[in-house]
């Protein structure tokens, strides 16, 4: 059977690992986990003890996620990688739909991702994830909040990810092309804290920014200033 590593790019997530490692423990009561893997870039808080506590790798890498998530993946030995946000809880069940999607030979050179979800009862959380929804129906186009499952040799097919300071997710997505993205049916939710503290309107305005700017050709190291 075919088994998962799972990367988790890491930078004091002592808190958001709490909520999210538990939705991974399904993994191993039906033999899927190969292991878990924290890609640090330099946490000052409980992230290493967290990650011996939960049996997990930890891996020292510069930060950045490209970097952290690049130098995890180095490190996979599992025949699958899911790479997921450290604020990111999968939905229960998720993992028989990962296993569905597995068992498909074609989706050998697919990525999977999830649906995407926030914590957050507002209206405005509720709108974001429609327009999330509507972006990933129209470009095929998910973000690493989202979660991206695919076999360890179409990483390496293609290339993975790239020592970017941000942008690294959209990076990948570009090289696979539309046609290798496949969204799963289950969720994942991230914390809304970013969007609480900046707005739902400013945060993906700036965001769209980021992303135009990106695709007109700007380093991603000049739009990071903007990013923050």
């Amino acid at each position: 059977m075919a088994r998962i590593s799972v990367i988790i790019p890491t930078l004091n997530a002592e808190e958001p690992l709490r909520r999210s490692l538990p939705s991974l423990a399904s993994l191993s009561a039906l033999s899927m986990l190969r292991q878990v893997i924290f890609a640090d870039g330099g946490s000052s808080d409980r992230t290493a003890e967290i990650a011996e506590e939960a049996g997990a790798d930890f891996v020292r890498a510069p930060r950045g996620r490209g970097t952290q998530l690049a130098a995890g993946a180095e490190r996979a030995s599992g025949e699958w990688l899911l790479f997921l946000h450290a604020d990111t809880v999968l939905d229960p069940g998720w993992e028989r739909v990962a296993r569905a999607f597995m068992d498909e030979p074609g989706n050998a050179g697919r990525i999977g991702y999830f649906r995407f979800g926030l914590d957050d009862p507002s209206p405005g959380a509720r709108w974001l994830e429609a327009a999330v929804a509507m972006r990933c129906r129209l470009l095929r186009l998910p973000y690493g909040d989202q979660g991206m499952l695919m076999s360890r040799a179409l990483y390496h097919r293609l290339g993975g990810f790239r020592p970017m300071p941000l942008m690294e997710d959209v990076d990948l997505v570009r090289r696979a092309g539309r046609r290798r993205m496949a969204a799963l049916a289950t969720r994942a939710t991230t914390s809304a804290q970013r969007y609480r503290r900046d707005g739902y309107l400013l945060r993906p305005l700036r965001n769209f920014i980021c992303l135009t700017l990106y695709f007109l050709g700007v380093s991603p190291r000049a739009i990071a200033k903007l990013y923050g």
